[in-house]
């Protein structure tokens, strides 16, 4: 029997008493989803790899030492990578890893929520079809 969250009722509850990032998949999935811009770099970079610079273009507000420390954390999560191309001027991109890619289904998930329930009126394909 599910309830009208899509939640199976007969289930029971496996839910940990105390949630900590070391013990609890939720808290320690949320650490890393839940920190500032995370989402939104995943979100760009599900779309291919991409350069320091157009990162911080399309997070507007970040700084560069923000966007560093995000993507350092991100690297050293597993789910970012850092590809370093000796031409002149360097050339420097990150992309998602597998452990990246697996994020996407909640960052769909948030898209979806934010066009229903929060008045999001910017249709990506849309956009995309219109430029």
């Amino acid at each position: 029997m599910t309830g009208g969250d899509g939640y199976n009722l007969a289930m029971p509850r496996t839910m940990n008493p105390v949630h900590e990032a070391t013990t609890c998949a939720v808290a320690a999935s949320a650490e890393i989803v839940g920190a500032k811009w995370t989402a939104l770099l995943v979100h760009d970079l599900s779309e291919g790899p991409r350069r320091f610079s157009q990162l911080e273009h399309s997070c507007c507000g970040i700084s560069p030492r923000t966007l560093a420390e995000r993507l350092r954390a991100l690297e050293s999560e597993g789910i970012v990578e850092r590809h370093s191309y000796p031409e002149s001027p360097p050339r420097v991109e990150y992309e998602l890893t597998a452990k990246g890619e697996a994020l996407l289904p909640i960052i769909d998930a948030m898209r979806e929520f934010g066009h229903s329930h929060l008045h999001c009126d910017h249709d990506h394909d849309h956009a995309l079809a219109t430029s």
